[in-house]
């Protein structure tokens, strides 16, 4: 890599990090970035996976420092949403690069309805779960999907999290990042075994990825569930837009 590619990583790292610590979508951000550097798709779906975790296990450490530090019930989602992405970095290691933006651009679209409609909202400070099944059912799904593609898991995690189990965003941000973390040490382990990692540009984007984290989960502590939600609607429509007119 030249020197220009390392700057293009590290400042695409902390824009996703961020983007993905607060809401979601900021792989659609370094995937493209990789594959506009010369890394093949699936490479970089893989590749993008060292990012993830550094900038999850980066954002679970700054939560812990800024007193969320009660992960038990992270740690049962994480163990269900595991299988589910193995099976789907699996599936994601059979991709071949075909469209399936109109379907995610319409999970996307499902998911802004949700967040804004149907059910109680959550106030600050809501903490205690509820719905315990659904939700640790429901990890299953999204940890296939994070496994299978990551782009947007984020959108599909904090519902679940927010609506279906009752917590509020500042929680609910603190529980994906961990859920995350722990899922992508698999998913990564069978992209690893099954296709190809570029490490070195893994390693490049998750110095930026790391920043970015950091970065998110500050302004998460800091400025709690109002800036959240307003990042959540940003990102989801940058996306859907991204995904139905730039595919």
């Amino acid at each position: 890599m030249e020197l220009w590619h390392y700057v293009i990583l590290i400042a695409a790292g902390i824009t996703g990090g961020a983007i993905n610590v607060m809401a979601g979508g900021g792989s659609i951000i370094t995937v493209p970035v990789m594959i506009f550097l010369g890394v093949p798709g699936p490479i970089a779906n893989g590749t993008n996976r060292i990012a993830i975790l550094a900038q999850n296990l980066t954002a679970v450490g700054t939560f812990m420092r800024g007193g969320l530090a009660n992960f038990k019930l992270s740690i049962s989602l994480a163990l269900c949403a595991l299988p589910g992405a193995l099976l789907g970095a699996w599936t994601g290691v059979q991709l071949s690069g075909q469209a399936f933006n109109t379907a995610l651009a319409m999970v996307m679209l499902a998911v802004l309805l949700l967040i804004y409609t149907g059910g109680a909202r959550t106030s600050e400070g809501q903490t205690r779960a509820r719905n315990l099944i659904w939700g640790h059912v429901l990890m299953v799904g999204a940890g296939f999907w994070g496994g299978f593609i990551q782009i947007g898991v984020g959108f599909i995690l904090m519902p679940i999290l927010n609506r279906v189990m009752g917590l509020d965003l500042v929680t609910t941000n603190a529980h994906k990042c961990f859920i995350i973390a722990v899922y992508t040490m698999g998913a990564l382990l069978v992209f690893a075994l099954q296709s190809e990692v570029f490490w070195l540009t893994g390693a490049v984007l998750a110095l930026g990825n790391s920043l970015g984290g950091y970065l998110g989960a500050t302004l998460t502590l800091k400025k709690g569930e109002t800036l959240i939600r307003r990042v959540l609607v940003v990102a989801i429509i940058g996306m859907v837009i991204k995904l139905l007119l730039f595919p």
